[in-house]
């Protein structure tokens, strides 16, 4: 029998292991936090999950149980890893210290931030804007992200390795029709992502930016999903799960050489729309 051998090139099943996370969004089971939260969990990781069921409240969707959330990204757990949660609205100025702050204190070091919380609703086109829609997007689109890197980045002087991922959307591909004050604050995380993984590289810290493209988490129609599925090569919606892996990624050390990118992961999808006699057009 040959000796077992192990190359130091194979990858490891468990890549996050001993490590602690925060993701902020987690609060349904069909949402690109709850996928993420699931798959950091098999990897091996600690996950603070931020939640705030109030938002789903106003949505078509609706909320989801929270203890369901809660479990199922538990299932996933190894070892003695840790799942923890908290309720906290991204909407108070005061919210992103307090997130790390709480991870903090149940985890003690902390290794990677996921800002994956939005604000749908509350928008509209040129002409159709108010001040409070555009702040509300600011806030909790974009100011809360920033906040929270903040936060995060005061507990990590020592140099450790680190990883923060913001998550923005398709608006520098595209036009996002309706949704001005939503692309606004987005394309604002897509334009700091440079400056602030320059200044936190120092620290060990990788800033990077995901665009999830068009993902099924629940606020399609069936008009929708009709219009859109043949503008898909592979012929289907994003699922959660597929922006979750690459965000996974980059918070392992695979990705350790991935610093200050805005990456796209959409699956191929092709922004084209019918144009006057039928015939696409780029849009």
């Amino acid at each position: 029998m040959q000796p077992a051998y192990t190359s130091d090139l194979a990858r490891d099943p468990l890549p996050l292991r001993g490590r602690s996370v925060v993701v902020t969004g987690v609060s349904r089971r069909g949402g690109i936090g709850y996928a993420l939260a699931c798959r950091l969990a098999a990897y091996g990781a600690s996950i603070l999950c931020h939640h705030f069921s109030p938002h789903d409240d106003e949505q078509p969707w609706g909320s989801d149980d929270l203890a369901l959330v809660l479990d199922g990204v538990r299932r996933h757990l190894v070892g003695d890893a840790r799942v923890v949660d908290l309720h906290a609205d991204l909407a108070e100025a005061d919210t992103p210290e307090r997130v790390i702050e709480a991870a903090a204190g149940e985890f003690g070091r902390l290794d990677a931030l996921v800002c994956n919380q939005a604000l749908s609703g509350s928008d509209g086109a040129l002409g159709e804007l108010t001040a409070v829609e555009l702040d509300r997007h600011w806030a909790v689109d974009a100011r809360a992200s920033i906040l929270l890197a903040q936060a995060f980045a005061a507990r990590h002087e020592d140099g450790t390795p680190a990883s923060i991922v913001f998550l923005t959307s398709g608006q520098g591909l595209g036009p996002m029709p309706g949704e001005v004050a939503y692309a606004a604050a987005k394309a604002a995380l897509a334009g700091v992502t440079t400056t602030i993984a320059d200044q936190l590289a120092d620290r060990g810290i990788r800033v990077n930016t995901v665009n999830p493209g068009p993902v099924d988490t629940g606020y399609l129609t069936e008009d929708m999903m009709r219009m859109v599925k043949p503008m898909f090569p592979f012929g289907r919606f994003g699922e959660p799960d597929d922006p979750a892996r690459l965000i996974a990624w980059l918070l392992t050390d695979e990705a350790r050489w991935i610093v200050g990118q805005t990456i796209n992961t959409e699956g191929g999808f092709g922004r084209w729309r019918p144009r006057g006699g039928g015939g696409p057009g780029a849009s």
